[in-house]
């Protein structure tokens, strides 16, 4: 039975589909990248010095400078913990192909997750209490979970990726907000015994990112 050639109309109508697609796909990443770039900036108006009515010398504004080295840190970590979430979050959507409305949501409330970090950051640099600490490893687990949300979303039975993405792949771009989450999540009880402890444990995010994303990019290159 000879095959059926789609009608001109048709084809048009397939390719307002995909490009329409396409174009709302690219508008949820450009949002998604304000975003990042907002929260990622708005981290640096924390740093500041104590205001005093007193003008101060040279000594006394180095001693106020050395004096901020925790505002410094908190800035630090929390910039690169969203820069590792808006890493994970461009090649999730390096993957995923289409979109619907429970994407968009997932997407949304992850968003709201990152936007909400510079005030836990916020409040770790200004004190150094095992309350602070632990609201700051909560906020950071909170978006964690979002992100594996959506992705967990997006794949599930190649709701919106390719059939044939690799194996390996999939289970990457869970593993990354799972090692962010897990070290965080490690790090509440040991507040209780060693408050500095906990604080010293999230730094090991990084090195343990880079360690697997190393491995992600070796598998890549051999395939």
């Amino acid at each position: 039975m000879p095959k059926k050639t789609p009608q001109p109309g048709t084809l048009t109508k397939i390719s307002k589909a995909a490009e329409s697609e396409s174009l709302g796909l690219e508008r949820l990443v450009f949002f998604s990248d304000a975003v990042f770039a907002i929260a990622i900036t708005i981290l640096v108006l924390d740093i500041r010095l104590p205001v005093g009515e007193e003008a101060l010398d040279d000594a006394q504004l180095v001693a106020q400078l050395l004096g901020a080295w925790h505002k410094y840190l908190a800035y630090v970590i929390s910039f690169l913990v969203i820069g590792s979430f808006w890493i994970s979050h461009h090649r999730k959507f390096q993957y995923i192909k289409r979109y619907d409305a429970n994407l968009m949501l997932l997407n949304l409330l992850l968003l709201m997750a990152i936007a909400f970090i510079p005030f836990p950051s916020s409040i770790i640099s200004n004190y150094g209490y095992r309350s602070a600490t632990i609201f700051y490893a909560m906020s950071m687990i909170v978006t964690g979970l979002m992100s594996v949300a959506l992705w967990w979303y997006a794949t599930w039975h190649n709701r919106l990726i390719d059939a044939q993405m690799d194996v390996a792949i999939r289970r990457q771009q869970f593993l990354s907000p799972l090692i962010t989450i897990s070290i965080f999540a490690i790090s509440i009880p040991v507040a209780f015994i060693n408050n500095g402890l906990a604080r010293f444990l999230w730094i090991l995010i990084f090195p343990v990112l880079i360690y697997f994303r190393r491995k992600y990019e070796d598998h890549r290159s051999k395939q």
